[in-house]
C-alpha cells in the first residue's frame, strides 16, 4: 500500500439535520463531510468547479469505518491524506474527529479519484499540478 502523506484539513459545523430518528449524526452523513473535505481541498488548489479542458476527478471507490457516534452540536474536523499518484489515479484518506476531542477518531474513510475526460469517459494523466503538490507533501512528511 502507498505511503500517505497529510495535505488538508478543515473544520464543519455538525448540524441538526445531520442527526438520524437514533439521535447520532446519520453514516450517510459521513461520506458527505469526507466529500467536502476533498472538494474544498481542490477548490484551494484551484481544481474545482468549470474545468477548462473538460477533465477532472471521479470517485471510483469509497469506504468508511465508523469507530464512534457523532452528535450535535459541535463541529467535525476532517483531515485528508493523499497518496502517492498513479498515472491518471490517487487514493485518498480521511480521519474525522470532534474539534472538542480532537485526540479521538471518530471516523476512518478512503475514496480513490481518477482523473478523467468527461466528454470521451476515459481516464487521463493526473494534472501536472496536483502531481507536483502530492509529491512536496511528500517532501515534508519525509524531512
Amino acid at each position: 500500500m502507498s505511503d500517505f502523506h497529510a495535505v488538508f484539513e478543515m473544520s464543519m459545523p455538525i448540524r441538526w439535520g445531520d442527526m438520524d430518528a437514533f439521535g447520532h449524526v446519520n453514516n450517510t452523513v459521513y461520506f458527505r463531510y469526507m466529500e467536502q473535505v476533498r472538494i474544498s481541498w481542490f477548490e484551494q488548489l484551484g481544481l474545482a468547479g468549470s474545468n477548462a479542458d473538460g477533465h477532472g476527478p471521479v470517485i471510483v471507490n469509497a469506504s468508511m469505518e465508523f469507530l464512534k457516534q457523532l452528535h450535535y452540536p459541535g463541529d467535525v474536523i476532517g483531515r485528508m491524506s493523499v497518496a502517492t499518484p498513479g498515472r491518471s489515479s490517487f487514493d485518498t484518506a480521511f480521519e474525522l474527529v470532534r474539534a472538542d476531542d480532537p485526540g479521538t477518531v471518530y471516523a476512518r474513510g478512503a475514496a480513490r479519484c481518477v482523473w478523467i475526460d468527461y466528454a470521451a469517459g476515459k481516464s487521463v494523466p493526473v494534472p501536472d499540478m496536483l502531481r507536483a503538490t502530492i509529491e512536496s507533501a511528500a517532501l515534508v512528511k519525509a524531512a
